[in-house]
């Protein structure tokens, strides 16, 4: 059994035994010639680099570069090779990049810090530090009338002294002031930085209700009594009714009040005393004696310039009865 043949190296030319070639000629003669120079001239083929003679190389003085092999892709290139470079400047990138991002993150936590600690000491200074406490001197009562007590509401106001204004529970300063006596509206402003504004609305009363034991009551034109008097104020008028009457005496009342309650100020302080028998049958008494029937508190400002017409065009009449507007009359 023939062991296999050993590969030959390229371009190398088979061995042929020299004697091989004599054979062949004698046995072969001119094609056995022919055939010998035929391998003589692949031999020297064999020979030439780059698929040209030796003696062409020489010639010419220069070779065909070989081609360069290109690195397989993952292949780690030389020292000082393009792809160290970039791998380089890539890490540099990243790096860069992880700064900016660390940087962003303690910008941002300084500035929260900062804002909170601006918060907490704004909190303090306006409600616990005393920049902004209210100060009883810088307290300012407008509004209170003729019947609310400015002592009793001042009062109020200042045993809330020391207190931040933004912690100042003006709701219930107000609920308190409203309870008052004689008190119908109330309105409270923080004047900064320690002060404050308290802004009245006082019931004035309208009329004197004759009571037991010889004193009035003072009533404001919705029917709440005000405050009490031994005799009846300079400029009200007396009611002739009872506040102890229930029922049809109270609607008599509220009645008389209601017509008070919507007179002009002038006419209001020619009245002397309102009788009011009935809600539908209101009378005032001016202080020449004429009389002024107004039969129920509707439609008093109708009433009031037409009564007002009536008492210019016939001076002399005593009554002027005005309880149906539309048709007035005179005695």
């Amino acid at each position: 059994m023939r062991p296999p043949a050993r590969p030959r190296a390229a371009g190398t030319a088979r061995p042929r035994p020299a004697d091989q070639g004599a054979a062949a000629q004698d046995r072969g003669g001119p094609e056995a010639d022919h055939r010998g120079r035929d391998l003589q001239d692949e031999a020297r083929r064999d020979r030439s680099v780059g698929g040209r003679p030796a003696g062409d190389r020489q010639e010419t003085g220069r070779s065909r570069p070989a081609p360069q092999e290109r690195p397989a892709t993952g292949a780690t290139p030389s020292a000082g090779g393009r792809v160290g470079v970039v791998s380089d400047q890539l890490a540099d990138r990243l790096a860069e990049r992880t700064a900016m991002a660390r940087y962003r993150v303690w910008r941002r936590i300084g500035w929260t810090a900062f804002a909170v600690a601006v918060a907490a000491g704004l909190g303090w200074a306006a409600f616990v530090s005393p920049l902004f406490a209210l100060d009883a001197e810088q307290v300012r009562v407008t509004g209170e009338g003729t019947t609310v007590d400015v002592g009793e509401v001042r009062e109020a106001v200042t045993d809330e002294a020391g207190v931040p204004l933004p912690r100042l529970d003006t709701v219930g300063l107000r609920e308190e002031i409203l309870a008052m006596n004689a008190v119908k509206n109330v309105r409270i402003t923080r004047a900064w930085p320690d002060g404050l504004t308290v802004e009245l609305t006082s019931r004035e009363p309208v009329a004197a209700v004759p009571q037991p034991g010889d004193v009035y009551a003072l009533m404001d034109a919705e029917g709440v009594r005000v405050g009490t008097a031994e005799e009846v104020p300079d400029g009200l008028p007396s009611i002739v009714t009872s506040l102890s009457d229930a029922g049809a005496g109270r609607r008599a009342l509220d009645a008389a009040l209601a017509v008070l309650g919507a007179l002009p100020p002038k006419l209001a302080a020619d009245i002397t005393t309102v009788s009011a028998a009935t809600q539908d049958d209101v009378r005032t008494t001016l202080s020449d004696g004429r009389v002024i029937r107004w039969g129920s508190g509707a439609d008093v400002p109708l009433k009031t310039k037409v009564a007002q017409t009536l008492l210019r065009a016939e001076p002399t009449a005593t009554t002027v009865d005005v309880s149906s507007p539309g048709l007035p009359v005179t005695h």
